[in-house]
């Protein structure tokens, strides 16, 4: 049996107008917000995988019919539910409306075989999720695995259904990366926190697959030292920039912001590159985004000697010529900032993504294209 729902009064066209007219003005209601959109949302699964680091946006164009969506934002977590690092399984997904997942509940999309999942994590538009580990069974940089056991350390290829398509071994340690994407190939730059060294991998990307073409070492010399607080330091964040054909790179240790050109082509690496930006406002960079305005913004590890308690968990913001903008701080507590990613949408808007790792936390937020 049928049951109307609306009482009769209010009942066919009427009905339908005042509906129209309540969600016409709650779009005008939102649109003129004071509050921007925003999720707060914990990166723990039901496992207890704690200390996000990779943070990703699934990208517009994106193939449906899968377990993430365009919108969505991914997280790798390093530790496991003991907080051992290097020890973390998951990827988790936020979806791009909500809801928000309380402590415990945050969706799992994939399960690795290989652990500590780290800050390289990237999406492709034609269907892939592509992540790197650094395994470690004890937290300890003595026994990082991924010079003693071959196959310990990989970047991970898998497909929208959360199904690993293809492993690529890298006893270096991948430890970040970013992808510039033309649909059906793509370049996936990485940095290798072992080696002290930046790699470009050339890739085709069709609906069976990601087919490894080429690899070329761009960059080296970068500082390389074990951490207690980050097992290790290194080179990080990536950020490409397809108009200059430039490549900017975080190195942690060294407290530097460098730029490398003809990323894109490069046969013969550099020694680092260019420094773009060396600042006090630097503490530890980690992770590396283009803003949509054009500026770059860095996550402080606070993991170097001139950590500063009262300039914690900072993301710095800073323009490609190397001048300082603003700095905000993730957490009041040192050691939050970590990984962060950034989405412009085609009204001028910008969505920012990034993790707080003392609270175990996801922020997405909207900001206004004014």
């Amino acid at each position: 049996m049928k049951t109307n729902r609306y009482p009769s009064k209010f009942g066919g066209p009427l009905a339908l107008a005042a509906i129209l007219a309540s969600a016409f003005s709650s779009m005008s209601h939102a649109e003129d917000a004071f509050l921007p959109r925003a999720i707060n949302s914990s990166t723990i699964p039901q496992n207890g995988d704690v200390n996000p680091y990779g943070v990703a946006f699934v990208p517009e164009g994106f193939p449906g019919g899968g377990t993430i969506s365009a919108g969505d934002v991914l997280v790798a977590n390093f530790n496991d539910s003991n907080n051992t690092q290097g020890t973390g399984t998951t990827i988790v997904r936020q979806p791009e409306h909500g809801p928000i997942a309380p402590p415990g509940t945050a969706i799992t999309f994939f399960s690795s075989p290989l652990p500590g999942l780290s800050t390289a994590l990237g999406v492709l538009r034609g269907g892939y999720v592509v992540v790197g580990n650094l395994a470690t069974p004890d937290g300890s940089f003595s026994n990082i695995m991924c010079r003693k056991v071959q196959g310990s350390c990989a970047l991970q290829v898998i497909n929208r259904f959360g199904q690993v398509k293809a492993t690529w071994p890298d006893q270096d340690g991948p430890w970040d990366l970013t992808i510039d994407d033309h649909g059906g190939w793509a370049h996936i730059f990485v940095s290798n926190v072992l080696s002290g060294k930046v790699v470009r991998l050339d890739v085709t990307v069709t609906s069976a697959g990601v087919t490894l073409q080429n690899t070329a070492t761009i960059a080296t010399g970068y500082t390389v030292q074990p951490s207690m607080a980050a097992v290790v330091l290194g080179p990080t964040g990536l950020a490409f920039d397809e108009r200059t054909d430039t490549l900017y790179v975080a190195s942690t240790a060294d407290n530097e912001i460098h730029s490398v050109s003809h990323a894109s082509h490069r046969k013969t690496p550099v020694t680092k590159g260019d420094v773009v930006f060396s600042n006090p406002h630097l503490i530890g960079p980690l992770a590396l985004r283009f803003a949509p305005n054009g500026d770059l913004l860095t996550a402080n590890g606070d993991a170097t000697p001139n950590a500063d308690p009262l300039h914690p968990s900072e993301i710095v913001e800073f323009t490609r010529r190397g001048e300082f903008v603003r700095e905000y701080n993730v957490d009041a507590s040192q050691g939050g900032a970590f990984g962060l990613d950034t989405r412009a949408d085609a009204d001028g808007g910008a969505n920012f993504a990034f993790i707080d790792d003392v609270t175990n936390n996801l922020l997405v937020t909207r900001l206004h294209s004014d």
